[in-house]
């Protein structure tokens, strides 16, 4: 473990606040697909909220990603609480699991913008670290959105393709979701498979980033964010 030096420690915590921020947002997402559909249990529960500590697992929220930040200076992997439902309509099913990492695209699109108008106005310098830590929130909202919606169990992706399959495929796509979690544990263990979800988020955090700066005139934090981030 690297020597938790001020800025190592400021990092620690920016790194939480923005994994909690985005969880609490993707599960809200969930929570509040469920409310509009008119399935209650979400609501009764309490999640129908941003409330981070609705949402938050001990371990997959708290423990892991910190126990992360301080020995690699990365997030590594986390999860929120799962939001329960009771819908069994497939259709609907696939709305609500799909509502969670649409939200994360969501804040990652409203972060960028946040993040140019801060820096148009001069209130944000483009190298300050605080401009690092806020793309790194766009970068990982895109990433949680396309690796949740791979389609393997237990992952949202996994509801969606369950939900959009032919019912007649439904008892083999069943049998193949007992061995799914060990395929999303290769994705995330094995660098050459992560790309299939970082490549795409890295790709989109790029265009919308060159899209921003062409609306705030903000080529600086482009260019700085595509050295920073590698994109």
């Amino acid at each position: 473990m690297d020597d938790l030096t001020p800025e190592r420690i400021r990092w620690i915590v920016q790194g939480m606040i923005i994994l909690l921020l985005s969880i609490a947002v993707h599960e809200f997402g969930h929570a509040y697909a469920a409310d509009r559909i008119g399935d209650r249990l979400p609501r009764r529960q309490g999640r129908v909220t941003l409330n981070p500590v609705a949402h938050a697992d001990p371990i997959g929220t708290l423990l892991l990603p910190l126990l992360f930040l301080a020995t690699t200076g990365g997030l590594g992997f986390g999860w929120g609480k799962p939001v329960e439902h009771t819908t069994h309509d497939r259709k609907r099913r696939v709305f609500i699991s799909f509502a969670g990492p649409a939200m994360n695209v969501l804040l990652g699109i409203t972060v960028a913008i946040l993040h140019a108008t801060l820096v148009a106005t001069g209130v944000l310098r483009v190298d300050h670290h605080l401009s690092i830590a806020l793309g790194y929130a766009v970068i990982l909202n895109f990433v949680l959105f396309f690796f949740n919606l791979l389609p393997a169990a237990p992952l949202d992706g996994g509801s969606v393709a369950r939900g959009l399959i032919p019912r007649r495929w439904l008892d083999g796509w069943d049998r193949f979701a007992v061995y799914a979690p060990f395929l999303v544990m290769a994705f995330i263990l094995v660098p050459a498979l992560g790309r299939v979800f970082t490549y795409p988020a890295r790709f989109c955090m790029a265009q919308l980033y060159q899209g921003v700066a062409l609306i705030f005139g903000t080529g600086d934090l482009a260019d700085f964010m595509e050295r920073i981030f590698r994109l």
